[in-house]
């Protein structure tokens, strides 16, 4: 269809221009569409041919004496082919018409698509500095390079104490966060504070990939899963598979580095299962240490958070006196620990209450800790496979003035409900505390550690593996099944059916 839309347009110029540079025109059009797909070069490419054109078209027309001035198809600055002619002749009135019926609807497309972009979240599919995707606990991205990597500290910020990046899922995933200012949180697009780059490496890389670069990055891709894999044998498993699409040519055609990563991604976890593998793509230079963390990027991470309210969507008692939260994050305690407290407060006399994690991406697993802590009069360990137990991993039970500890829990889940949250519903499941409403969660477990390969591509290896006390599998890969299966859309009217039941038989 754009291949008749442009044959089209080259009616509008004059039939010995046609006949003379027709084919050669048609020809370099279908060479860049075919090489420059995707929404924003798509979009690159009409708007170098129809600005290129409307500069053409009239010196073609108008110019009574007009040479060959530049060869129809020349090769831009960028080594990018560019769209410029010149010639005489005068167009039919049709042409003409149809020409501008098309370049109005061509102009106004575009701008539909180009607010369309801008006003939606961005998914996490590259990155752009250190960054997950999807979460690394839950497949994080940040810096790291055969072997040189940046550390992050277990709250998703940079320390300088040791020689790997250890990425939880703070921030993995969740476009409601991604315009915070989080120093080393990993989101895309986002204004973060960034390291000091040297000019030649600001320069943006370009986005295509040779064989040789794609060589180089399964190659080093293939050596951290035997080296750092914590289980040897899957670790193994997937070296093999990833070489074995590479030895069959399955990669060939990924030659932009954003589509290669993802190639990657999903050949890594189809032979894992394991949702944390990932390689990731930032066009931009990755950094070979960690960002630089200054209380000017904290503060401004502070002023975000509360600006979001600390992701607390809604707190409010519901009728037959029914306590519901809606909680979309686990924020940092030092940043939200005074909101968080004053939420749970407000929902105390209530006689049941409904934590809805449907839309919940994870977090810090000390306000993990610290929402649980509400809900027993006694310290509980909450298991939460991301390292070694430390104080955070136990609630502050029992909570002075608090009245929430006897009272009947519900906890909402859908398919997005993810790690950190997945960990607050598994818990409180296990410890027969709460009962669990809605869809299978997501299914992200493990911390990953994040290794810069080169400037412009990394991955996420989950490392470690801990024991679970409840003596069975945790929520890795299969999610946490609900008490009460239902449609996420339908999870708070059966919770608060449920709820009301109780209520009434006590």
């Amino acid at each position: 269809m754009s291949e008749k839309i442009f044959a089209w347009l080259l009616r509008l110029y004059p039939s010995h221009f046609r006949q003379a540079y027709g084919d050669d025109a048609l020809q370099l059009f279908r060479d860049r569409a075919r090489d420059e797909q995707g929404l924003f070069p798509s979009l690159r490419l009409w708007l170098d041919l129809l600005t290129d054109s409307a500069v053409s078209i009239p010196r073609e027309h108008y110019s009574s004496q007009t040479a060959l001035i530049e060869a129809p198809l020349r090769q831009r600055a960028d080594g990018s082919l560019s769209f410029h002619v010149v010639g005489s002749g005068t167009p039919s009135l049709g042409a003409l018409l149809l020409g501008g019926i098309f370049s109005l609807v061509v102009l106004g497309t575009c701008s539909v698509l180009i607010s369309h972009v801008r006003n939606s979240p961005s998914k996490g599919a590259s990155l752009v500095q250190p960054r997950p995707s999807e979460d690394l606990s839950s497949a994080s991205r940040g810096p790291a390079s055969n072997g040189a990597k940046a550390a992050i500290s277990e709250s998703g910020y940079p320390t300088a104490n040791g020689p790997r990046s250890r990425i939880d899922d703070q921030f993995a995933g969740n476009p409601r966060l991604q315009t915070l200012d989080s120093p080393g949180s990993p989101q895309p697009q986002a204004a973060q504070p960034r390291p000091t780059y040297t000019s030649a490496m600001m320069a943006a890389a370009p986005e295509n990939v040779d064989s040789e670069e794609r060589h180089r990055v399964i190659d080093q891709a293939v050596a951290n899963l035997k080296q750092y894999y914590y289980d040897r044998e899957v670790g193994k498993k997937t070296a093999d598979a990833m070489l074995a699409h590479e030895r069959n040519g399955d990669d060939k055609a990924a030659t932009q580095g954003a589509a290669f990563a993802a190639l990657l991604t999903a050949q890594m976890r189809d032979a894992s299962h394991d949702m944390h593998l990932v390689i990731d793509y930032s066009q931009n230079p990755l950094p070979s240490g960690p960002p630089v963390q200054t209380a000017e990027s904290m503060a401004r991470f502070r002023e975000r958070m509360l600006q979001q309210h600390c992701m607390i969507r809604k707190a409010e008692i519901l009728p037959h006196d029914i306590g519901y939260l809606k909680l979309d994050f686990f924020p940092d305690i030092k940043v939200c620990g005074t909101e968080v407290k004053a939420t749970m407060a407000s929902l105390n006399h209530a006689g049941a209450i409904i934590f809805d994690l449907r839309d919940n991406s994870g977090g810090f697993p000390g306000t993990v800790s610290l929402v649980a802590s509400y809900l027993f009069d006694h310290p509980e360990y909450m298991y939460g496979p991301r390292g070694a137990p430390t104080v955070d991993a136990w609630t502050r039970s029992p909570v002075a003035g608090n009245m929430l500890a006897d009272k009947p829990v519900y906890v909402l889940t859908s398919g997005s409900t993810w790690s950190g949250a997945e960990q607050f519903s598994y818990d409180l499941k296990m410890l027969k505390r709460a009962t669990l409403v809605g869809e299978t969660t997501r299914g992200g477990t493990h911390a990953g550690t994040f290794h810069r390969i080169d400037d412009h591509f990394g991955m996420g290896i989950p490392e470690e593996r801990f024991m679970n006390p409840y003596g069975q599998a945790d929520w890795e890969g299969v999610g946490v099944q609900p008490d009460v299966k239902v449609k996420a859309a339908d999870a708070p009217e059966t919770a608060e059916r449920l709820a009301e039941t109780k209520l009434q038989k006590k």
